[in-house]
């Protein structure tokens, strides 16, 4: 038996080097073993000792799940520190409430969040974490003495919507009564677990909350298994992340689990149809009728852990189809993490499974569910400190039904019962559960409205389409429901989706006020009063609201969205939407109504829809397809080595015979990791150039990105001039791939394929050379960077080289000869951070002018011509 959570950090060291945690930001992907987690920890632990935070005092966690997130959080365990983490998608003033209630002694988290806190507490960024924490060795145990199981581990914080929040107060025995009996479980099956080890696990939850705890802090070191975390809620992203990173379990909300379902049934036609001919057949039969849905998932992949919110008996009977094991717990903040579980290997549908060992349960006269036992927090912190509660019983709030085999099911929250003016009690999950099967019902909210009469339940829709549509599909959900359940009141969501918790969860209290502050305005046409969602998001983008918003309306002239600001609608459109929006498809939307069109939205204007409709059919005909490759092939040990002998033997002597160029200052000592490379651009040989004057273990790892469009045509023998040039095309891409490591960068479209591709590059090693401009310059005049250099650059959170190349343009516009002119000067400047508090554009700027620099520097050389 564990004596305290701190043991974790020996498995930690017991799984030495393998792989811990892989988080995924921007187009990067980071690495952490568990022995740099470990020591990561064991270093966050020390500089608490240096700053002499003791037992008992606080430290407030708030940024993105991550290696430094736990080793934070495993540094304020080892020294008995409470941790006060806090939602990454919570707001700053709910943050600062919470630092004037626990009053802590130290802010730590992302850079970006603290900088919204008007606070004096000392801070302390992930991002600074190598540079500023100590390192071994300590000069003294870092392991507090006192540590117990009735040690206070943290205070987590269950809702914003009070002035005084109330936080809850666990211990480390709190935590250990949910996670021994699992440990004790799992022992019988770790052998097996051998052969497949390790065990990969999809994170998609924030560790500021007890689920997203038990799955990424508290399992995962039993085991030694993986915990990939991502927070871009993306059907695609996440079926290619489970796939290509053969990744064995997700943990996630049922909202994921049903944009999951969505993609799915998208990309398979029938799917329906044959679900139904193999629901009868044996499980190997079945997961044979449907094996390329599993090879979608790739078949390593076998289990969804779900918790968070209930989860609808329909979506559970899809994925428990398929032969994937979906595992429900059921838990609340007070009970730090479970009350029930599902055994992994012998399931029960629409349940939420037995209470664990050492749980005593029993069901109030309504139902409710009333627990205790160890693992129930006994205390709160409230009015600055930690207040005793008397009663051993916690009320949950949660309604159940036992079945004869001791299996709970979950029925709803007590408090979300509507009571209507009859007597009668309404379930919103019942209603809801049939609502959103219905055609075009994205989601729903069922929730209350007070009225003269008392209250009423109304349905609130998230739903593609006009009011007629809607009607109908109200009507059909009508047709099922029993007579006092039906839907007599309903509105449309004006968002394009509801609010909702870091943990997914539909915010209903702010759903219920806005239906009561609709009440009060009249109940006029729904659609007229509403506001309109996407002028609301492009307002959040460009800063302003659109003066028009009819179908005909154009994102660039119209809207003012430049290049930079769609792409920021696209990705902020699936994100949001959980759904993916082809490049391609993307790019070609030159009008307000075709990008309804493409949503599924119904415009607010009248007349507006068949616009919309007509401007979508058009689309797809005025699209160039253009498949562009990103081949990893070039990184293959063997092209990477003929590259390296092409470089140094033949490339470099001929650049110095023919051009003769002056390098005028190399980059004094570059740091360690991949940078970005950018460049000014004149002629097709700049590349060369560059490569020249790069320092020797820069230069023999260099990805170039090139105009997509151009590698295209001479991939596909075309546009090269003549008949000849075009049949020597596909050859010069090849040569150009195997040699210079060239991957496509569109000018028009599929920028975050090419990003995506540079951030492969960068995790394998390599450094990314761009050229900013976008074209190349006929005068060698320096252009304004494109603003997607600074996107790229942030994303990327990699160094940048700036590299400046003069003399290039005289000699082409005088048509001067090259050889050894003596006119061509190179500078290579010094390596610079990316500032993450600047705007894409404000970086593009910066960068600019860092080359514009260099080039007055590389033409004003001395003993240049």
């Amino acid at each position: 038996m564990r004596a305290d959570l701190a043991t974790l950090i020996t498995d930690y060291r017991r799984f030495g080097k393998e792989t811990a945690v892989v988080v995924y930001r921007g187009n990067r992907e980071y690495v952490c073993t568990y022995d740099a987690l470990a020591e990561l920890a064991e270093r966050f632990a020390a500089e608490l000792m240096r700053r002499e935070i003791r037992a008992g005092e606080r430290v407030v966690i708030w940024g993105q799940n991550g290696p430094e997130w736990i080793a934070a959080f495993f540094g304020c365990v080892l020294r008995g520190v409470m941790a006060v983490p806090l939602d990454a998608a919570g707001g700053a003033d709910f943050a600062m409430r919470v630092i004037a209630e626990t009053r802590p002694r130290l802010l730590t988290g992302d850079a970006a969040m603290l900088g919204q806190l008007k606070d004096e507490t000392a801070r302390l960024p992930f991002e600074e974490f190598d540079g500023l924490l100590p390192r071994p060795p300590f000069p003294q145990a870092l392991r507090e003495a006192s540590l117990g199981a009735k040690t206070p581990l943290q205070i987590l914080f269950t809702s914003g919507t009070t002035s005084e929040p109330k936080g809850i107060v666990h211990t480390h025995g709190n935590v250990l009564a949910s996670l021994e009996p699992i440990e004790r479980e799992m022992q019988k099956y770790l052998r097996y677990e051998r052969i497949f080890h390790p065990l990969r696990f999809l994170h998609t939850l924030p560790l500021s909350h007890v689920f997203g705890q038990f799955m990424g802090l508290w399992v995962p070191p039993l085991m030694g298994a993986e915990v990939h975390f991502e927070n871009r809620l993306q059907a695609p992203r996440l079926m290619e992340l489970i796939r290509g990173k053969r990744i064995s379990v997700l943990a996630a909300v049922p909202r994921v689990l049903d944009l999951l379902k969505s993609h799915v049934e998208g990309q398979f036609p029938g799917l329906g149809q044959r679900l139904d001919r193999a629901r009868s057949k044996r499980i190997w039969w079945r997961w044979w009728e449907l094996r390329d849905v599993h090879h979608a998932f790739g078949f390593k992949f076998w289990a969804f852990v779900c918790g968070g919110a209930s989860l609808p008996p329909a979506l559970e009977g899809f994925w428990n189809d398929f032969g994937f094991a979906l595992i429900q717990g059921y838990g609340m903040t007070e009970t730090a993490a479970l009350i029930t579980l599902n055994h992994p290997f012998h399931i029960a549908r629409g349940t939420i499974g037995k209470p664990l060992p050492g749980r005593e349960v029993r069901f109030g006269p309504d139902g409710e569910v009333l627990v205790r036992g160890p693992m129930v927090a006994s205390s709160r912190w409230q009015q600055g400190q930690v207040r005793e509660l008397e009663d051993p019983w916690l009320a949950t709030g949660d309604l159940v039904q036992q079945d004869e085999a001791g299996q709970l099911h979950f029925m709803g929250r007590k408090s979300e019962i509507i009571v209507t003016a009859a007597g009668l009690n309404i379930h919103p999950e019942d209603v809801e559960a049939v609502l959103n099967r219905q055609a075009g019902v994205e989601s729903s909210a069922v929730v209350p409205l007070q009225t003269s009469a008392g209250a009423e339940a109304v349905a609130v829709l998230l739903f593609k389409g006009g009011e007629a549509e809607a009607q109908a599909a109200v009507d059909a959900a009508n047709a099922t429901l029993a007579e006092y359940q039906r839907v007599r009141r309903w509105k449309l969501w004006p968002q394009l989706d509801f609010p909702r918790s870091g943990i997914g969860k539909v915010q209903r209290q702010k759903v219920a006020l806005w239906v009561a502050a609709q009440a009060q305005i009249g109940n006029g046409s729904s659609a007229a009063a509403q506001a309109d969602p996407l002028a609301l998001k492009l307002a959040a983008i460009t800063g302003s609201i659109p003066a028009r918003m009819d179908d005909d309306a154009r994102l660039d002239r119209d809207l003012n969205l430049d290049s930079l600001a769609r792409v920021q609608l696209q990705s902020e459109l699936e994100q949001q939407l959980g759904i993916s929006i082809g490049d391609e498809e993307f790019e070609h939307i030159a009008t307000v109504g075709q990008l309804r069109a493409l949503l599924g939205l119904q415009s607010p204007v009248a007349g507006g829809a068949g616009v919309g409709a007509k401007q979508a059919t058009t689309l797809s005909g005025a699209i160039e397809e253009r498949q562009y490759q990103y081949p990893r092939w070039p990184w293959w040990w063997v092209v990477k080595a003929a590259r390296v002998v092409f470089l140094e033997a033949i490339m470099r002597p001929l650049v110095w015979l023919l051009a003769a160029p002056r390098v005028v200052q190399r980059a004094s000592c570059p740091p360690e990791g991949p940078m970005l490379l950018i460049a000014n651009h004149v002629t097709a040989f700049d590349g060369a150039l560059v490569l020249y004057a790069l320092p020797g273990p820069v230069r023999r790892n260099v990805a170039v990105a090139m105009s997509g469009e151009m590698l295209e045509d001479m991939r596909h023998a075309r546009r090269q001039g003549n008949w000849l040039l075009n049949l020597a095309g596909p050859v010069e891409y090849w040569l150009l791939t195997a040699l210079f490591n060239v991957f496509p960068l569109p000018r028009a479209a599929g920028f975050r394929r090419s990003f995506a591709h540079a951030g492969a590059a960068m995790d394998r090693g390599y450094h990314v050379l761009v050229f900013p401009e976008g074209h190349r310059t006929d005068d060698g005049l320096l252009q304004n960077f494109r603003s997607g250099i600074g996107l790229l650059a942030l994303e990327s959170k990699a160094n940048i080289l700036p590299v400046a190349v003069a003399g290039l343009g005289e000699l082409k516009q005088r048509g001067d000869g090259w050889f050894r002119s003596g006119r061509i000067a190179i500078c290579v400047g010094e390596a610079l951070a990316p500032d993450s508090r600047l705007a894409p554009e404000e970086l593009a700027t910066l960068l600019h002018d860092r080359v514009a620099a260099l080039l007055q520097r590389a033409e004003n050389a001395p003993g240049r011509k």
